[in-house]
């Protein structure tokens, strides 16, 4: 992937976390508890990481809520089987909703998508809400095979994603926007 790709997605990149084989801390949230098997590191994500993110040698997340508890994304995490069909129907609810730019990039298992509507300072909580508003209004469409993030039902710390490997699809808003 070229960093172009990336760079439609802010990703906060003053940290970032890297999959472990063991449990790094056990946590306690809501009654539930947590395994966490991702170690916070607290360097720049650089090019060098990416890339050996995309050869396998290591498996990297970012984080989706930055150090001022703003979220920048809306991420649909899918885990279904129709991919085309998943994305399809977002991408129609999302217009229709007036979100115009969003991207969906392939994750390492085939099938699965992590489709980030790029929606800009919002508070974590916020985010949340329009977070699990969207997710409804998409199950109400369809199926529902997937987790949306960020969310409330897990730690904040816990608000992390894998780094995409290529693009799937992207929306840019300017040439929709004569149809709104």
């Amino acid at each position: 992937m070229q960093t172009i790709d990336l760079a439609l997605i802010k990703i906060i990149k003053d940290h970032y976390y890297i999959k472990r084989d063991t449990i790094v801390q056990k946590t306690e949230y809501k009654g539930r508890v947590f395994f966490d098997k991702f170690e916070r590191i607290d360097e720049p994500l650089d090019f060098n990481i990416m890339q050996k993110h995309l050869n396998n040698e290591i498996t990297v997340a970012h984080s989706l809520v930055n150090k001022f508890n703003k979220v920048e994304n809306i991420v649909f995490d899918y885990n279904g089987r129709m991919p085309d069909r998943f994305w399809h129907r977002a991408q129609l609810l999302f217009r229709e909703e007036g979100y115009m730019n969003f991207t969906a990039y392939t994750t390492k298992t085939p099938g699965h998508l992590h489709l980030y509507i790029h929606k800009g300072h919002t508070t974590f909580e916020e985010g949340c809400q329009i977070a699990n508003r969207l997710s409804m209004l998409l199950n109400a469409k369809m199926m529902k095979e997937w987790k949306v993030f960020p969310t409330l039902d897990v730690p904040k710390e816990f608000n992390i994603l894998t780094l995409p490997y290529e693009l799937y699809q992207k929306e840019r808003g300017a040439s929709w926007a004569k149809h709104m």
